[in-house]
């Protein structure tokens, strides 16, 4: 029994259609990816504050490092044949593409036509953010590993910066409640902005990431702890937006910055890992996320992004552009079943994707924000390939006894 006559048609308006032609779903497609790429750019903040690099036809990328030579007067009559010492010294850094990273989710049709909202757009913006967390959370992960690491240039007598290490303490605030002490904070951001000077690190593209809370009590300081905004100087409290920088570094907040062997933010007793702040209650799963293993040794990571353990104490990141690389070899994209694939299972596969790694590239561009125990020191110490790096405290300016001297590494 036949249940359509095709004798009797009519002309259809299929609003999927480019100019009325060929696939009558390419239109959704469109907004589909669109509501992907949205979610994507609004959640991820650290693509652009990092080197980025498209890698073709290959499995990784090639940095190079060149160090500092000498400069000398020259004596007339003598010849000019370089420098004896082969200076300027050269090194590599090289970045290599993890696996494939994906997050997907299956739409059947009938339940997207009896949905009252726009299924995929909604489902489309959860990959987008999805795929945005892991993509921050390498490269900060990366960033605090540069932060332990030596200068690849080692050459003897031209060896260059590494990174820095600050942790947060002033008198009596020794523990890990330092990371919620806008003084300690604060202090923190200008002994970076010293340590950057120091080494010669532009000031252009300096950031600072913090979380949440860490943010909003460096805003409840505006005025006080001779932290002005320049801007948002009257109403920064009612805003919640009244930091804008210290010490030329620009102010960021992130939900995905290693913060005590978690993800942004740590509930709990205060102590030399935790800096005891009680949850606010029905958090869910997703909140107080612990630090999963990134070690080259975890199927689908080529580099190494450590352990949760080697984030025990660390409470923030102050960075200029180069500290860290991303490679991208599959830049944020979506793909959607069609035709068979589509009929046989009613209903569409949507997938977003991306290829890429991190790591960091100029050791001296990174700082690390530490609270609870001292740099350099066991859940502190350097991962990967490893080199000592700089140390510093960040004791009050108020302190009778101030000390920002390095520590032995």
């Amino acid at each position: 029994m036949a249940h359509q006559s095709s004798d009797l048609t009519t002309s259809l308006t299929r609003q999927g259609q480019l100019n009325s032609a060929n696939d009558a779903r390419a239109l959704y497609l469109k907004l589909f990816s669109g509501e992907m790429f949205k979610g994507f750019q609004n959640n991820a903040i650290a693509r652009d504050l990092v080197m980025k690099r498209t890698l073709k036809n290959g499995k990784s990328l090639q940095f190079i490092y060149t160090g500092r030579t000498t400069a000398e007067y020259h004596t007339p009559g003598n010849a000019i044949l370089g420098n004896s010492d082969g200076a300027p010294p050269v090194a590599e850094k090289t970045i290599t593409i993890d696996d494939l990273l994906i997050s997907s989710a299956f739409v059947y049709e009938l339940d997207e036509t009896l949905a009252h909202y726009e299924l995929r757009g909604e489902i489309s913006k959860k990959i987008g953010y999805a795929l945005a967390e892991k993509y921050d959370r390498l490269i900060f992960r990366a960033i605090a590993k540069g932060a332990r690491q030596a200068s690849p240039i080692t050459k003897a007598n031209f060896v260059e910066p590494g990174g820095t290490q600050i942790q947060l303490t002033r008198s009596g605030v020794t523990n890990a409640t330092a990371a919620y002490d806008s003084e300690c904070l604060i202090n923190g951001f200008y002994d970076a902005a010293a340590a950057l000077d120091e080494k010669g690190i532009s000031t252009e593209g300096r950031v600072g990431v913090l979380n949440p809370r860490q943010y909003y009590e460096l805003i409840q300081a505006v005025g006080s702890n001779g932290l002005v905004n320049r801007d948002e100087q009257g109403d920064s409290l009612q805003k919640g937006n009244g930091i804008i920088e210290i010490a030329g570094i620009k102010i960021y907040k992130s939900m995905n910055i290693p913060f005590f062997g978690k993800y942004g933010t740590i509930y709990g007793t205060a102590g030399d890992t935790n800096p005891g702040v009680t949850s606010p209650g029905n958090v869910g799963s997703f909140i107080e996320a612990a630090a999963e293993d990134g070690r080259a040794s975890v199927t689908g990571i080529n580099n190494n992004y450590g352990n949760s353990t080697d984030f025990a104490n660390s409470c923030g990141l102050i960075f200029q552009k180069e500290a860290a690389g991303v490679v991208e070899a599959i830049g944020p994209q979506v793909q959607v079943t069609s035709g068979d694939v589509s009929v046989v299972y009613q209903g569409d596969v949507i997938l977003g994707r991306l290829a890429m790694g991190a790591d960091f590239l100029n050791p001296a561009a990174c700082v690390e924000l530490l609270a609870g125990a001292a740099a350099g020191s066991t859940n502190n110490a350097a991962f990967g390939t490893t080199y000592p790096c700089l140390l510093y405290t960040s004791p009050s300016p108020r302190d009778r006894t101030r000390s920002r001297m390095p520590s032995s590494a």
